[in-house]
């Protein structure tokens, strides 16, 4: 088994963040993979709903976006990220993978 940390970090779509994440991720911080999933229903601390429905495709649902790498790289990556993305939206734990 490997350790590893787990980060996952929490947007909105209305906040247009997830792009530019995205490409920090992928083009500066050389992440091997990432996930991101877009929920159908949510709200942070602000109260407000975002969710779903079928007659209303809202463009401002929570989406979660995930990776995980050694702990020292992912503790580098959450410094670096944290100028694009509050700090209070990212969470992360340790975790282990199987060799």
């Amino acid at each position: 088994m490997s350790n590893v940390t787990f980060v996952r970090i929490y947007l909105t779509e209305g906040e247009h963040m997830l792009d530019k994440l995205i490409k920090a991720l992928h083009d500066q911080e050389h992440v091997r993979g990432v996930t991101v999933f877009r929920a159908i229903s949510g709200f942070g601390p602000s109260g407000k709903m975002h969710e779903s429905s079928l007659v209303d495709v809202s463009l401002d649902l929570p989406l979660v976006v995930e990776f995980f790498d050694t702990p020292g790289r992912a503790e580098e990556i959450i410094q670096h990220i944290k100028d694009i993305i509050d700090p209070r939206h990212i969470v992360s734990w340790l975790a282990h993978t199987e060799d």
